[in-house]
């Protein structure tokens, strides 16, 4: 079966960073577009970014622009995101999906592999 695993994430500080990783299982990341998502308690699950597969742009939301990066390793199969300068409101799970397209989405029903997601606490 194909899935994706998140992992990395964890309980930090206001200001502090944290780096998430998306491993997949039996299939090659850099065949599909791959996002990051995030969901709040209480609140619905937002897209945060996205690199797609046609030429590896990518794509943040504004809450995450000039804060998070997200990069590919092609070699481990592995995609990241960095997140630095992290607030409270940053705190939420974050899953990983991918989809068989060559272009970013935000519509979470065009990704076809989603991790179980990932607990990030920002609190100091």
């Amino acid at each position: 079966q194909l899935q994706v695993v998140e992992s990395g994430g964890g309980l930090v500080q206001p200001g502090g960073s944290l780096r998430l990783s998306c491993a997949a299982s039996r299939f090659t990341l850099d065949y599909y577009t791959i996002a990051w998502f995030r969901q709040a308690p209480g609140k619905a699950r937002e897209g945060v970014s996205c690199m797609d597969s046609d030429d590896g742009s990518t794509w943040y939301a504004d809450s995450a622009k000039g804060r998070f990066t997200i990069s590919r390793d092609n070699a481990k199969n592995t995609v990241y995101l960095q997140m630095n300068s992290l607030k409270p409101e940053d705190t939420a799970i974050y899953y990983c999906a991918a989809r068989d397209g060559r272009l970013c989405s935000t519509r979470e029903f065009e990704y076809d592999y989603w991790g179980q997601g990932t607990q990030v606490t920002v609190s100091s």
